[in-house]
C-alpha cells in the first residue's frame, strides 16, 4: 500500500453535473468522519483534477466517489479508475450506466417482475405526439430526463400544455425524456448494502412539505423542507415487500456495495419501483446514512463498511 500505516483514499467530489453542490456538501462531512488514524484523504475535483489523479494513481490505495448524476454516477469515472487500477466503492461501469439510464433500468425491473409505472421515452419536442401520449398514459404525467438525478428537470404535467413545456424543460438536461404515468401514494426509499449477498436496511418514508408537490430538488436538500420517517410506518408485509424490491433492483442492475431505490406505495398497497441510485447522498442527514443509523451503523462505520465492500469487489487489500 502507498502508506503502510494508513490507507490513502482519493475523495472524488464536485464534478460537472447539476448536483455539484450536493457532492461538495457530502465531501465535507466525509472528511470529518473518516478515522484519521486509519485513513489519509486526498481531495480531487473531477472538474479540474483528473490529470493530477492520473499522475498520482500509484500513491492511492482506494477512491471514494462522492459524485452524483452525469460524469460521476454513470460509469464514466468508474471506467477511469478501472484503467488506473484504483479500487472504489459502489458499482462498476455496467451497473452504474444501467441505473443511470432510467429507461433501461425500468426495462430490467419489468423483466424481473418488479412493478413499474407505464412509460414512453422521446428524443425531442412532442407537439405532434402529445395527444397520442396522453391517450396511452393518461394525465397527470411525470416528465423527467432519462439520465439525471436529484429530480433535476423533473415536472408533473397535468395538462397538454404542461406535457409539452415539461418535455422542453427536461431536454435542457438530456437528449432523451421519459414520460411516466403518475402514481399517487406514499413515497418510500430502500437502501441496500452488500455485494453478492445484499441486505436491505430499514425503509424510510419521505413526506415533502405542503409547498412541495413531490420530492423535488428543494424538498431533498433544503433543511426542514421534508419529513423523513425511519423506519417507515408500514405493516410487516409491505416492509418486507419493499425491502425485497430494493434487493432485487440491486441485483438485476448488477450493482455492488450499496444502492438506494425509490418507490411509491399506491392506495391499493401496490409498491411501484421508480429508480435506483448508485451513489446516494452522503451528508449525515441523507437518506442512506439515516437508514444505516437505524440499522446500527454510525456514519463513520458506514463509510468504513463501504470501503471494505469496495475492496472486496475489486479484490483489493482491505483497510488495516
Amino acid at each position: 500500500m502507498a502508506d503502510r500505516k494508513k490507507m490513502c483514499v482519493a475523495l472524488l467530489a464536485g464534478g460537472r453535473s447539476g448536483e455539484r453542490e450536493v457532492s461538495l456538501s457530502g465531501a465535507r462531512v466525509f472528511e470529518e468522519a473518516l478515522d484519521a488514524s486509519r485513513f489519509s484523504i486526498r481531495r480531487y475535483d473531477p472538474a479540474s483534477d483528473l490529470e493530477q489523479l492520473a499522475r498520482e494513481c500509484g500513491q492511492i490505495d482506494f477512491a471514494f466517489i462522492l459524485l452524483h448524476g452525469q460524469y460521476g454516477e454513470d460509469g464514466s469515472v468508474q471506467g477511469m479508475l478501472d484503467l488506473l487500477g484504483i479500487p472504489y466503492q459502489g458499482s462498476g461501469i455496467l451497473g452504474s450506466a444501467l441505473a443511470m439510464d432510467k429507461n433501461l433500468a425500468k426495462v430490467l425491473y419489468r423483466q424481473a417482475g418488479l412493478p413499474v409505472a407505464p412509460w414512453i421515452v422521446v428524443g425531442g419536442p412532442v407537439q405532434n405526439r402529445c395527444d397520442e401520449i396522453i391517450a396511452e398514459l393518461g394525465l397527470p404525467l411525470v416528465v423527467k430526463p432519462v439520465r439525471d438525478g436529484s429530480s433535476l428537470g423533473l415536472t408533473i404535467a397535468r395538462s397538454r400544455e404542461q406535457v409539452m413545456t415539461g418535455v422542453e424543460r427536461a431536454l435542457l438536461n438530456d437528449d432523451r425524456v421519459m414520460l411516466e404515468g403518475y402514481i399517487a401514494g406514499r413515497e418510500i426509499t430502500v437502501s441496500v448494502l452488500g455485494n453478492r449477498d445484499p441486505v436491505a436496511l430499514p425503509v424510510i418514508e419521505i413526506i415533502p412539505g405542503a409547498e412541495h408537490e413531490y420530492f423535488d430538488y428543494n424538498a431533498k436538500y433544503l433543511p426542514g423542507a421534508s419529513r423523513e420517517i425511519c423506519p417507515a410506518e408500514l405493516d410487516d408485509e409491505l416492509t418486507r415487500t419493499a425491502q425485497q424490491y430494493g434487493v432485487r433492483a440491486h441485483q438485476v442492475l448488477q450493482l455492488a456495495g450499496y444502492s438506494r431505490s425509490d418507490m411509491i406505495v399506491a392506495a391499493d398497497n401496490t409498491i411501484y419501483l421508480l429508480e435506483t441510485n448508485t451513489i446516494p447522498g452522503m451528508t449525515r442527514t441523507s437518506l442512506l446514512p439515516q437508514a444505516a443509523g437505524a440499522a446500527g451503523f454510525s456514519y463513520g462505520a458506514l463509510l468504513e463498511r463501504l470501503i471494505e465492500l469496495g475492496c472486496e469487489a475489486h479484490g483489493a487489500e482491505p483497510p488495516g
